[in-house]
């Protein structure tokens, strides 16, 4: 009979999801009791800026930003980093392509200033975001073999970020003690994309409140976000020595921030996640606007996902240490967490459908497995600890408000999980057949400091 079959692949599906959502819970689990217990405890915290944000640094810094159509926001970027960064220490290195006129004249209008350096890609673009990288690094050194001062810090940001004044100084500082510093990102909330947009907010407010502080603490390897991440110039050499390479960053990898970070900490160098406080209480942060419609969401998730999760996997393989393994298993398990999810979603669609019939007499539902209900029971007390702690670490960072909208905003996350998943590895298998990876841009439409429009 049609309901039978149809009642044992709902069991078959209930069980698969069931499990794995129990693994992911108590995964889940082990972060939250280790940020708990550190933050009981007084281990960890956030602590405050102490110096001006106009203090001199301690060498050059150079920042790099790679664009490519990005005239609707880099001049803005630039504009803002000349305006609150004022040191004299600092170099900005803002990366265009030759076919990109566009990005080319927005950065020319930003107006003449000794620190800002553009660098016009020899090559037409979009070449990969690393390609790009590697051109800016390689003005530097030009720079420098023309007899500019040696540069001591590189800081990696992006076309649409909004710097925090503080930010430079903190960084300069951490890099004393540190040789790859992170801070936190904070995706601004966006009044024509509450949802798209918001769930970011609430992704980041757990991730770089939690997430990174636990990683931080366990000594383990932190990824770069690609965004408000300094690092120090013996650590950039040493990496590119390690790659066997003359240039730094690893152009054929669609997330070179990511694997940037770990190989940090695999040549032996230290990593820094820095969570500070400004005098006003605000949180020394990135802050940008992330894709605010659903394409431009999954596109994004998509370069997440294959990078991370399948170029991550090729290409820096695992880890003999069970924590650094642990990390990279959460780092790595998007695609299967969609498949799960997609699984998850098919039930709220079967489960109807055989409920309907065993009222109508239709069908004669076999006894509930055991199993079966101890996974469910388990499953619901771990989804409303889950949307508890999103909660929390959103109304912390953006308001209750916020806190209480990160509620309903979970289910819309999932499905962009399950569409970027699905994609990635399509995207994955295409790479591997044609060998060729390119950046797989997101278009950004605003700026924060002059604008509240979402990204596309």
């Amino acid at each position: 009979m049609a309901f039978d079959l149809l009642g044992r692949i709902q069991h078959e599906l209930l069980l698969f999801a069931g499990v794995w959502f129990a693994v992911g819970a108590i995964d889940e689990w082990g972060v939250d009791i280790l940020w708990l217990w550190l933050r009981l405890t007084g281990r960890v915290g956030t602590g405050a800026v102490r110096e001006p944000s106009s203090a001199p640094l301690r060498g050059v810094a150079a920042v790099l930003v790679p664009a490519w159509h990005e005239s609707n926001v880099v001049g803005a970027m630039l504009s803002h980093c000349l305006a609150v960064w004022p040191q004299r220490e600092l170099v900005i290195y803002a990366g265009c392509y030759r076919n990109d006129a566009e990005t080319v004249m927005a950065i020319v209008n930003v107006g003449h200033d000794p620190r800002l350096r553009i660098v016009v890609h020899d090559q037409d673009g979009p070449t990969t975001k690393a390609d790009c990288l590697n051109r800016l690094y390689a003005a530097m050194r030009e720079d420098e073999a023309r007899g500019a001062p040696h540069v001591r810090s590189v800081i990696l940001h992006d076309a649409e970020d909004m710097v925090h004044p503080d930010a430079l100084v903190a960084l300069d500082r951490a890099l004393d003690t540190a040789d790859f510093v992170q801070l936190p990102v904070r995706p601004e909330p966006q009044a024509g994309s509450r949802w798209i947009a918001g769930h970011y907010c609430d992704e980041f407010a757990e991730s770089h409140g939690k997430g990174m502080v636990v990683r931080d603490w366990l000594g383990v390897g932190l990824p770069a976000a690609g965004v408000g991440c300094a690092f120090r110039r013996d650590a950039i050499e040493a990496i590119a020595t390690r790659r066997g390479a003359a240039e730094p960053f690893a152009a054929e990898c669609l997330t070179e921030d990511y694997e940037f970070g770990l190989l940090v900490g695999e040549i032996g160098k230290r990593a820094k996640f820095l969570r500070l406080r400004d005098a006003d209480g605000a949180l020394v942060a990135t802050r940008e606007f992330f894709p605010g419609t659903l394409v431009s969401a999954v596109r994004q998730k998509t370069r997440w996902l294959h990078g991370i999760a399948y170029q991550g996997w090729e290409r820096l393989g695992w880890s003999a240490r069970p924590l650094e393994l642990w990390m990279r298993l959460r780092d790595r398990r998007g695609p299967l967490t969609a498949m799960v999810l997609a699984v998850g979603y098919l039930l709220c669609v079967l489960a109807p459908v055989t409920m309907m019939a065993a009222w109508s007499g239709l069908w004669t539902p076999p006894p509930v497995d055991p199993a079966i209900r101890a996974l469910l029971i388990f499953n619901f007390a771990a989804l409303a600890w889950r949307v508890g702690m999103r909660v929390a670490f959103t109304t912390r960072e953006y308001g209750l408000h916020e806190g209480l909208c990160a509620i309903l905003r979970m289910p819309l996350a999932n499905v962009v999980a399950i569409m970027a998943g699905r994609r990635a590895l399509s995207a994955y298998v295409a790479t591997l057949r044609s060998g060729a990876v390119t950046w797989d841009h997101t278009t950004h439409i605003g700026h924060p400091s002059i604008s509240s429009v979402s990204a596309q």
